[in-house]
């Protein structure tokens, strides 16, 4: 919060997530106290920064882009939202050699693992899919589509009810995770298999339509959801800002 002589003049938010360090919010009354309880508040939020590296989210074409630009931070990707109508069933592709199928129940060790190693880094660990069913009910195991080469989980996709969507709307809309594939078994179609199978699971589970984020920068995969159906719903620019040392208090008081 940012205030002078007891007056409240704004409130910023900041939040370490899957993304990086965000700024979550910024928000001032639009009057002579806004550029300078603005700068209070951002110097404030970047005294938190410890991996030396600070975002904020914004929709594509908005003017506020501008003023981040002023404040140093420049255009570093982006975040798709797309969503694609649940009709028909999909021709699931038929790849040589690969089995197609859901995860099983004793196979969590293997799943972690290969999503993980897909990533590169730690996406999931031990007892997520617990998790998951305490979260979103009625997913289990199924909902898992996986891969198999040789007796190895290659890829895999994560189905889910998009449970805040179902309540806030009332709608009957499904979620998907990215996919992930092993290094070694990229380029195969894995993902775009598993992608209609779990497109296909949610219409078999009622649902009407399904919905997953992309990144900016993933332009293949940008591509392979297009050409199953995905469109774009919602369009995040990116904007960072790189620090190599802390920022200086501000004249105004800044409080958490």
């Amino acid at each position: 919060m940012a205030e002078r002589d007891g007056q409240f003049l704004g409130s910023a938010g900041y939040n370490d997530g899957h993304w990086g360090e965000e700024i979550s919010w910024l928000i001032t009354p639009d009057d002579e106290d806004r550029k300078p309880a603005e700068t209070a508040l951002l110097e404030r939020v970047e005294k938190y920064v410890i991996k030396g590296m600070l975002f904020v989210a914004l929709d594509e074409g908005s003017p506020d882009i501008e003023e981040w630009s002023q404040r140093n931070f420049k255009l570093e990707g982006g975040l798709y939202h797309m969503v694609a109508k649940l009709r028909n069933e999909r021709t699931l592709p038929n790849i040589p050699g690969v089995v197609v199928r859901s995860l099983k129940k004793d196979e969590e060790k293997a799943f972690v693992k290969a999503v993980n190693m897909g990533f590169q880094n730690e996406r999931v660990k031990i007892g997520d899919i617990q998790k998951w069913k305490e979260e979103s009910p009625p997913f289990d195991e199924k909902w898992i589509s996986v891969a198999e080469i040789n007796a190895e989980i290659a890829s895999v996709v994560v189905a889910k009810p998009d449970i805040w969507y179902n309540e806030f709307f009332k709608g009957n809309r499904g979620y998907l995770g990215p996919a992930s594939t092993l290094p070694e078994h990229r380029g195969k179609n894995l993902a775009s298999a598993l992608t209609v199978r779990a497109m296909n699971f949610l219409l078999a589970k009622g649902m009407d339509s399904v919905a997953l984020y992309t990144s900016e920068q993933n332009a293949p995969s940008l591509s392979l959801l297009k050409r199953i159906g995905f469109e774009v719903s919602h369009h995040w620019r990116f904007m960072r800002n790189h620090y190599d040392k802390p920022k200086s208090d501000s004249s105004l008081q800044a409080t958490c």
